[in-house]
Order: structure tokens, then sequence, then C-alpha cells
């Protein structure tokens, strides 16, 4: 008997307790990418609804969003671009400061990584209050690319991620939550 995908991946997160901070339940997907058969559902999971239609690139957030995007980049015959902290990427790049707990950062990305009317799907590991996504999404809005979707593995509904995302016309796509974190 399989078991739901739910049951599968929600067995195969490992939570840290107080990290990086106490009162922090730490929802660690190390666990699933190392679990082939979780990782291979996770990803089909986040492909499916995008077979067949025109995604021409799936962007990723620094670090785990890289190993997700790429995955679903290739099932899906999409390009990837990479989105990261500022100072990494070689090339001209467009940058966004964004908020995040204790004050601000910034991300960038190619100034040629998309081309303008490009389809592009937004993949990450977790989506707590939004602010990285959202982000991301206006940085990829700005050369002019149409974000049709923002995916995760796991959900923290409580911080309204979801919400902020759907706000600014985004379609979201989670496979799991976790309620009260």
């Amino acid at each position: 008997m399989h078991s739901s995908l739910e049951e599968t991946l929600l067995g195969s997160i490992r939570t840290i307790p107080d990290y990086p901070k106490p009162g922090v339940q730490f929802r660690d997907i190390t666990t699933l990418l190392g679990n082939a058969r979780a990782f291979r559902r996770a990803v089909d999971e986040l492909v499916h609804p995008y077979a067949g239609t025109k995604v021409e690139q799936v962007a990723g957030i620094e670090a785990r969003g890289f190993i997700l995007g790429g995955a679903v980049a290739h099932q899906l015959s999409a390009g990837f671009v990479p989105i990261r902290k500022k100072g990494k990427l070689p090339h001209h790049t467009v940058r966004i400061a964004y908020s995040l707990e204790y004050g601000i950062d910034e991300m960038e990305m190619h100034e040629d990584a998309v081309k303008p009317g490009q389809t592009v799907i937004l993949v990450d590991d977790l989506l707590a209050t939004g602010g990285t996504a959202e982000a991301a999404i206006k940085l990829l809005r700005q050369m002019g690319a149409e974000v049709v979707a923002a995916c995760f593995v796991i959900d923290l509904p409580d911080l309204g991620g979801r919400a902020k995302l759907e706000g600014m016309d985004v379609t979201v796509r989670t496979l799991v939550s976790y309620e009260g974190d």
C-alpha cells in the first residue's frame, strides 16, 4: 500500500526545536532531499499542475530553492534562474531589498536571466511570512517576467505568506502545512 503524499512528506521532514532561536520549530527538508522516494514525490507534485503548459523558466531562491527548482525545471524542460543573496552572481545583476526579522537584506539575479513576457514559476522549500518570495516576484516582474505560480513544499499558514502572495495575484501551491508555526 502506498502512503499518502502528506504522510510521505511529513514523515521525511525533520523538525529541530529552538533553531535558530528559542521558540522556533525549524522545518528541515534536508532529510526529505536525502530520501529518494520523498524527494521524487515532492518534485512530481510541484511539477504536476504545470506539465504540458508553457513554463519557460523556473526561478529558485537560494539555497534549497536551487535544489527543488533545478529538479522542477528539468522535469518541465524549462530553464533555471538562480535568485541569490547579493554579491554572489558574477555578471550584471538587478537587485531588490527586502525585510528580514531583524533588518534588511538584498537579493539579486542576472539582468538577462528572464526576458519580458516569459512565464516563470518561483520555487522554494518553505513559505512563512512570504517576504523573500514577495521580493523575488517583484524582481522577476521588474524584468518583465510573468510569474504564473509560487510553489513550496512547506506552508506555515499562520504566518500569512500565502495571503501576501495571493494579494500579488500569484497562484500559490504548497504540499504540506504546519499549523501554529
